[in-house]
């Protein structure tokens, strides 16, 4: 009889211990430390698929350096975040708020793939009512019929139950929604621990590279907007994206974190409506569509998302405070970045703010990482103070040093290209250290060495 002990284990980092924690010693988490029952023998391997079973050593020059064979996707942006397309044997992480759209964009990729392929989305959360439900909706608004013959609901949480499907049916594609609802009975640990998500990714992996089939796994976040679970179940998967936004605003942001088979950092761009997840080919277009072009406080900043440049609306609001410490509030960018902007703004510029609250915004529920954004937001800021508007075919360009210095940016190129392609007539940027930069025609560079200079060429003087 196998013998039994207890340890406990870290849900958010998956350290383990003897004793119950308040606090977990690696990740500080509090409260994140469960009892797991385990078994001290090897647990029976009768249903598991083992990569080593016909495997040799090969000689590197041997091996077929032919590109990765890729199912093509109508979904462009979501082909686009994947690297060109979905690579057979594959295994691919989806996290996501609740609500955000991760089931819709899944069930989308899956109806399209039915349309060549046995697909099999096992779910764990809705029931195949609910599903169809969805799917028939979606097809309805695309003009399109479900192919019933070829995609195959299965509203199950036993991994072996699944697998004796997958065997069954034999699908080119298999989704899980979620990873966090599935579980194996050899583990005595209830679903969505970590021994549980850590075995469970580890047993689809080994599927999809042994068989060859294609496999999204659909995973919940925490609080802070991680991906639930060990670290470790971001190293198992070849693919990790993210699918974000604003809840109150209608786009979708698909991200790629990590990527085995592309570029790392990439992003797609949707609109959730009531037929699904619409494809938005020119975001820089869409975020633009609304903007009041002579209101104060409002600058263009082209930024870049993977390898894709955006133009986005930047809001600066300055009001007298009425208490004794000013507020400093920020949507879509970094409170730090835009507390370094104001000292700047103060300090070198000589701007009063000490008495004002500002508030900063980015438009469309976009959320900018890189500091390329920064003289947007300083001329946004400085536009509102001084109630000047911006010239509105200007867009600006360029990361804010501590000195009120300008500094150059990568991509500056491509951002360029796509300014003068939606119409804007002149841009702002840092003075130029390459003498070999392509300006597009019918664009007027502005080159600003210090941030003074840049905000005389941005704002309309009365």
């Amino acid at each position: 009889m196998a013998k039994l002990h207890t340890q406990y284990v870290c849900q958010e980092c998956g350290r383990t211990s003897v004793r119950l924690l308040g606090r977990c010693p690696s990740c500080g988490e509090w409260d994140s430390m469960v009892e797991e029952v385990i078994e001290n023998h090897k647990e029976k391997q009768t249903n598991r698929l083992f990569l080593t079973s016909n495997s040799k050593p090969i000689k590197i020059n041997e091996i077929s350096d032919e590109p990765e064979e890729r199912w093509a996707l109508g979904i462009t942006e979501f082909a686009r975040v994947l690297g060109g397309g979905i690579v057979p044997g594959s295994i691919v992480l989806l996290g996501g708020d609740p609500g955000i759209g991760k089931s819709t964009l899944m069930l989308q990729a899956a109806t399209e793939i039915s349309q060549r392929n046995p697909v099999l989305y096992a779910s764990g959360e809705e029931s195949a009512r609910q599903i169809k439900m969805r799917a028939q909706r979606i097809s309805r608004s695309n003009n399109k019929e479900i192919l019933a013959d070829n995609l195959f609901l299965l509203t199950e949480t036993n991994l072996d139950t699944i697998f004796s499907h997958v065997e069954k049916i034999k699908p080119r594609l298999l989704i899980v929604d979620s990873i966090q609802t599935v579980f194996l009975d050899s583990l005595s640990s209830s679903s969505g621990s970590v021994s549980q998500v850590k075995e469970c990714a580890s047993r689809l992996r080994e599927l999809a590279k042994s068989t060859g089939i294609a496999v999204f796994l659909i995973g919940h976040v925490t609080k802070e907007g991680s991906i639930a679970g060990p670290r470790v179940l971001e190293h198992i998967v070849d693919t990790v994206l993210h699918l974000d936004g604003d809840r109150f605003q209608s786009y979708r942001l698909l991200r790629s974190m990590k990527n085995r088979y592309g570029p790392t950092s990439e992003v797609g761009v949707f609109e959730m409506q009531e037929n699904g997840m619409e494809q938005v080919l020119n975001p820089s277009e869409a975020f633009l569509a609304e903007r009041m072009a002579q209101a104060p406080g409002s600058s263009i900043a082209v930024t870049m998302e993977g390898t894709r440049p955006i133009l986005v609306e930047l809001q600066g609001l300055t009001s007298p405070t009425s208490f004794g410490n000013p507020r400093r509030t920020t949507n879509g960018m970094d409170y730090n970045r835009l507390l370094l902007i104001i000292a700047v703004l103060s300090r070198r510029i000589g701007l009063r703010l000490f008495d004002q609250d500002v508030f900063l915004n980015v438009v469309g529920g976009l959320r900018i990482e890189e500091p390329a954004a920064d003289l947007a937001a300083a001329v946004a800021l400085v536009s509102s103070l001084r109630d000047q508007a911006v010239k509105a075919d200007l867009a600006l360009i360029g990361e804010i040093g501590l000195s009120g210095e300008l500094r150059w940016v990568s991509h500056m190129e491509i951002r360029l290209r796509e300014a003068q392609k939606l119409g804007f007539k002149s841009i702002v940027i840092p003075k130029r250290l390459h003498a070999n930069l392509s300006t597009p025609k019918n664009l007027e560079v502005l080159e600003a060495r210090s941030l003074s200079q840049a905000i005389k060429m941005a704002i309309k003087i009365k």
